[in-house]
């Protein structure tokens, strides 16, 4: 069956002008990238202003946001090498690190997560690339969300040292310093059998009844046989051991304390205890706290709960990206996560009904 591009299905005017929309966005983003090029020079010699940081978050949202574009005229070479030169504009653009200004203090800011995922591109395959480029293009964007949360003049604003603290806090937030974590070479070595394993059997083509011999039949037998047979031998060669690992991890893990968004929690730590912790710094007025540490205590809950896993390198928003799936649970922690973000992160300022709130919430999420 002959395959039909999504794009030859549609009028000749409508093609003509999506291609058109196409190369204007790739002509935009090579546009973003000399500037990068021009700017580093700059940025590597002096602090930048803190717009202008923000202004080149914005280019590489855009320059990620041109890798999901491909024209049907664009080769699988072609668009190889585009990705691979944006990948690597961007590491020109955002360097790893670099110094901003603002209010007249300067900030160091360390960049080297993004340069972490980016290598990161051109190792994985390419069905785990959209992934990647999402997760990037997420933390990219609440960074820049709080950066301009924290730029907007208001009444709630608190004074410029208060100012300058949130923002070396938001800097140093876990999204922006995120930890690679290794993969076991079993791990690695399992997944590669298995895409090996996939592709002895590519899509089956028609073909008439006739073109079927009894020859193909009995190799594809064979092959299966083989296949069986080595992971068969791997699994029994292996599966012990990983299970001893598996145990003895288990154990250390109960043994050692958790780090939850940056709070080391005891073993014997449970949610409950961490809401009580909650409720009395409210009644002590430190409604921010209080808001934080029941968020943690909704994350803990779902952990024990097995819905998620807790990790000391993963986000909140890697924590409601885990629950996508489950419904109403991700729109309920959708919302709570937005509040927690806006009182810990932002800059509005928490109320007691703002407290009562986040504490419905997290009861309605939990009871669900």
């Amino acid at each position: 069956m002959r395959h039909t591009s999504p794009m030859r299905a549609l009028p000749s005017s409508l093609q003509s002008d999506l291609r058109s929309f196409i190369a204007l966005r790739m002509l935009c983003m090579a546009g973003v990238l000399c500037f990068g090029f021009l700017s580093l020079g700059a940025q590597t010699v002096q602090a930048i202003p803190i717009s202008q940081y923000q202004n080149q978050i914005r280019q590489a949202v855009t320059a990620l946001d041109t890798l999901t574009l491909r024209d049907e005229t664009e080769d699988v070479a072609a668009y190889e090498q585009r990705s691979l030169e944006t990948v690597k504009g961007l590491r020109n653009l955002i360097p790893e690190t670099l110094v901003i200004e603002w209010r007249s203090e300067k900030f160091n800011v360390d960049n080297s997560w993004l340069h972490q995922e980016l290598n990161k591109y051109g190792t994985v395959i390419k069905g785990e690339r959209p992934e990647l480029l999402l997760r990037i293009t997420e933390r990219l964007q609440a960074l820049d969300q709080r950066l301009t949360e924290l730029q907007t003049p208001g009444a709630n604003n608190p004074d410029k040292a208060e100012t300058s603290r949130k923002l070396a806090e938001i800097l140093r937030r876990p999204e922006f310093a995120y930890e690679v974590t290794k993969e076991n070479a079993l791990v690695r070595l399992l997944k590669r059998f298995l895409d090996w394993l996939r592709n002895l059997f590519p899509k089956p083509k028609p073909m008439s009844m006739g073109r079927i011999t009894w020859l193909s039949r009995i190799a594809q037998f064979v092959v299966v046989v083989l296949a069986l047979a080595v992971l068969a031998y791997v699994v029994k060669l292996f599966l012990p051991r990983m299970l001893r690992n598996g145990s003895s991890k288990k154990k250390n893990t109960k043994q050692k304390a958790r780090i939850v968004l940056g709070e080391r929690l005891e073993p014997d730590q449970s949610a409950s205890d961490l809401l009580s912790a909650a409720e009395a710094l409210a009644r002590r007025g430190e409604l921010r706290g209080a808001i934080r540490k029941a968020y943690i205590a909704l994350l803990v809950e779902l952990g024990e709960r097995k819905i998620i896993s807790l990790a000391q390198y993963k986000t909140n928003r890697d924590y409601l990206r885990a629950v996508r799936e489950v419904q109403p649970l991700h729109r309920d922690m959708k919302k709570l996560t937005e509040r927690f973000e806006q009182h810990w992160y932002g800059l509005a300022q928490a109320t007691e009904n703002d407290w009562l709130e986040f504490r419905a919430g997290y009861i309605q999420t939990l009871s669900r």
